[in-house]
């Protein structure tokens, strides 16, 4: 009998033990998006207005310890090039640049690229200028055609206090977030057609405290 309650005790503890150690581990959290660009296109016939959408899952802990690491994973979802915009057929889109601003209150230690497709015979790359990381891809991807976006993996380290939030470039046409050219069909032939995107709205997309 002491036997069963020494067991049953042990057990108990290990519950209690294995519960508050949970509860003590920041956990991941995560969050869907369907992110709206507004853009416009400088074409030979004027300024084009459309818009764009581009739904991703995003992830980082809840909490963080002062100066301690931890990873934000943006994994964008599959989507399309628009096979027309604004009565103009899309031949194609290259030379695209996707910017991400490092967060508020965490440094910058390194980035894995990983998965994507239909994105062109280069790979991705990923570069860090000041405080605003760029994913580039070289393309082409064609009109109408189906493309995904790698998954960005940021490795970080938090600041002493605050919270890390995280969110995507761009304010406005002037100061966009997501560049590219279209190559579009018209009764002159193929033109260059480049194009300035910001998020609108710009969700906060992850908050981690730190503390």
């Amino acid at each position: 009998m002491k036997s069963l309650l020494r067991g049953r005790r042990a057990a108990i503890t290990a519950a209690v033990a294995a519960a508050t150690a949970l509860a003590l581990t920041p956990q991941a959290m995560a969050a869907a998006f369907d992110i709206n660009f507004d853009c416009a296109g400088d074409s030979p016939v004027g300024e084009q207005k459309f818009t764009l959408q581009q739904p991703a899952d995003v992830t980082a802990p809840a909490s963080v310890a002062p100066g301690g690491a931890l990873d934000v994973v943006i994994d964008p979802g599959p989507n399309a090039v628009p096979a027309e915009v604004n009565g103009y057929t899309v031949k194609r889109i290259e030379g695209m640049d996707l910017k991400i601003p490092i967060p508020a209150n965490s440094a910058f230690v390194s980035a894995d690229l990983t998965g994507g497709s239909g994105l062109g015979p280069n790979p991705p790359t990923f570069t860090v200028d000041g405080n605003v990381a760029t994913i580039h891809l070289d393309g082409p991807i064609a009109g109408g055609s189906e493309f995904e976006l790698p998954t960005v993996t940021a490795h970080l380290t938090a600041g002493d206090s605050g919270a890390i939030e995280t969110k995507l470039h761009g304010t406005s046409h002037d100061d966009p977030g997501l560049t590219f050219t279209a190559v579009v069909g018209s009764i002159i032939g193929d033109q260059n057609v480049p194009s300035r995107c910001f998020p609108n709205p710009n969700p906060v997309l992850t908050t981690t405290t730190i503390g």
